[in-house]
Order: C-alpha cells, then structure tokens, then sequence
C-alpha cells in the first residue's frame, strides 16, 4: 500500500538502483555519503509505496527479490528520462541567453537592438571591457567578443567574423608641424620614432603611440595626454571619437595604411546558438 497523495521520489529510486548496483546496503550508502540506517529506511519508503519488497537482506549481503528485479529497469528508465528532461530544459534556457563583450571606443547598440528585435525572449546582456580586459572571453566571462583586431587569442581556440573596417587617423597636439595637414602618409610615419608596426603588412595594432623615450602607459586617457604635451603622435582608427573630445588635439587622416578592423569573435566550437543569432544581426546592421 502506498503513502496516498504522494508521488513517487526520484531520490528513493536512485538509492534503490545503487544498493542493487552494490548488492550490499554499507557499500551503497558509503557511494551515496549517507548513514547506512538512513538508506535502509529511505528502501523501506519505497517499498511501502510500491506495496511489495524489493530487496532481501542476505549473509554476503542483499539481493532482489523478483519485483525489485522487475522494477529496477524501469527505476533506471525513470532515472534517464528525468536527466533528459532536465538537460534538455538547461539546453533550451542556454540557447536562449547570451553575453557580448565590446571594447573601449566600439558601439555594439545597433547589433544589440537588432539581436532582441530578432529574438525578443531571449536574455542579452552586454559587458563593457578595456583593452586589458579581453581575456573574459575564454574565461568564459563573456560568450562572444566585438573589438579591433588582432586580438592576442590562439587562433585555433577562436571563430573571428570580420564586420567592418575603419581608416586610419593621426592624433596630435594643436602645435605639431602636421596639424594643418590635409592628410599624413604612411610612408612619412614610418621615420618617426618608433616607426608604427608592421606598415607592409595589415597587422597593425589598433592603436600605436609615436614618440622618442615614453614612458609605460595602460590607460586610452594617458595615452592622448602624453599626445597633448607634445611628447608623442597616436595612430588611431577614425572610429574613435574620444579623442576630438579633447580641444588641444587635432587628427590628420592616414594615407595608404591598412584598415583597422573590427571583428565578432566567439570560442570555437562553443554550441551557444546565441552567438550565431548575433553574428547574423551584427552582420545585418554593422557590416
């Protein structure tokens, strides 16, 4: 006879498939991390709501009775199909939500809005990163990436989508002999000093400060400062407005340089349908 108006506990056929898997209740309930009296109670449980015994105690242990025999497939079927359920719930939850991460000088709302246009349920958050900060991504912090290439990632470990590409531009201070320039070449910067990375080639870095004995700096706002008292020249991408924010800089276009580029990039092989639901939108309105 059973507990009336109770359900069947998965707990309790999961201990009965391991005291059966064991043939024994002190190996099971060592497997299971509690006391053997407790298991032996949680079986009694379920055998009064099942209405029959499963198991009988033995010298060497325990065994199944006949409907303990019948039983067990089917305990280990409900066992099976109840983790089913719950990965599949987990599953669809996952497709359904997604972390951007963008950096510094990017906007990412026109791929954003148009993300949640095309998916209006799903969970889309957004996570602004400095350029120090790009390691979120296979720290798993973040699901997929918006910044400027190159990025220092393996690139067997990542999946890069190119969206768009902006031209180079020049920062300097309002006194600098370029600063009623037209236009600047990239052949007349590579005698400054450092030259700028790579000029035969396209990887350059996103941004790339000029200049005589500088001095180590992290931050974008160090960076224009050493431009404004005159001890330095930035390359940056014209996608950059932070610099006109300053009045005591001026920025000159860059002739014959590679583009800077902006790229999507997500970790390979990762099954978040999200991240290619983004790369679609991104593609749609960035591109």
């Amino acid at each position: 006879m059973n507990d009336l108006g109770q359900d069947l506990e998965l707990r309790l056929v999961r201990y009965f498939t391991v005291v059966a898997a064991h043939q024994h209740f002190g190996r099971a309930a060592a497997d299971l991390h509690v006391a053997q009296p407790a298991l032996s109670r949680q079986i009694q449980r379920l055998e009064k709501y099942l209405g029959t015994r499963l198991l009988d105690r033995t010298p060497q242990g325990t065994r199944l009775t006949p409907a303990g025999q019948t039983f067990l497939p089917q305990a280990h079927a409900l066992l099976q199909a109840a983790r089913q359920a719950e990965l599949a719930v987990r599953e669809a939850a996952q497709s359904e939500r997604i972390t951007i991460g963008y950096v510094e000088d990017l906007v990412i709302t026109a791929a954003v809005r148009e993300l949640r246009h095309r998916h209006p349920d799903a969970e889309i958050t957004t996570r602004y990163l400095s350029c120090r900060d790009v390691g979120a991504l296979p720290d798993r912090r973040v699901d997929a990436l918006i910044a400027r290439a190159p990025l220092p990632f393996v690139p067997d470990d990542v999946f890069a989508t190119p969206l768009y590409e902006e031209p180079r531009m020049l920062a300097v201070p309002l006194n600098h002999p370029w600063a009623d320039r037209a236009s600047v070449t990239a052949h007349e910067l590579a005698g400054e000093t450092p030259a700028p990375c790579a000029f035969k080639t396209t990887d350059w870095t996103s941004y790339r400060l000029l200049g005589a004995d500088l001095p180590p700096v992290e931050s974008y706002e160090d960076k224009l400062e050493l431009v404004a008292s005159g001890r330095a020249i930035a390359v940056l991408p014209v996608g950059d407005r932070r610099s006109s924010l300053r009045p005591n800089l001026v920025t000159v276009p860059i002739e014959d340089a590679p583009p800077s580029q902006v790229v999507l990039v997500s970790r390979k092989g990762d099954p978040n349908p999200m991240i290619r639901n983004l790369r679609l939108a991104a593609e749609a309105v960035l591109t």
